[in-house]
């Protein structure tokens, strides 16, 4: 699967692929692979890139238009 709206999300914020791996802490390679679709985006990372980013895991999977981060689910 390719994730478009990463690579979209890391060229709007003019990063390099680098850079978004340091931050993962990932070699830059894998992160190459993750964004082009060879290996599947592990649960954490794509946490991780939605707090980065500032956007739902939603969004980064492409189930919703919607950039915006949901509210944290009140106790009930």
């Amino acid at each position: 699967m390719y994730f478009r709206r990463i690579y979209d999300l890391r060229e709007d914020h003019d990063l390099s692929q680098k850079a978004v791996a340091e931050y993962l802490n990932i070699q830059p390679n894998v992160y190459r692979r993750y964004e082009k679709g060879y290996r599947n985006f592990p649960v954490d990372v794509i946490i991780k890139l939605a707090d980065y980013y500032h956007v739902s895991t939603d969004y980064l999977l492409g189930r919703t238009d919607d950039p915006t981060m949901m509210p944290p689910a009140r106790n009930r």
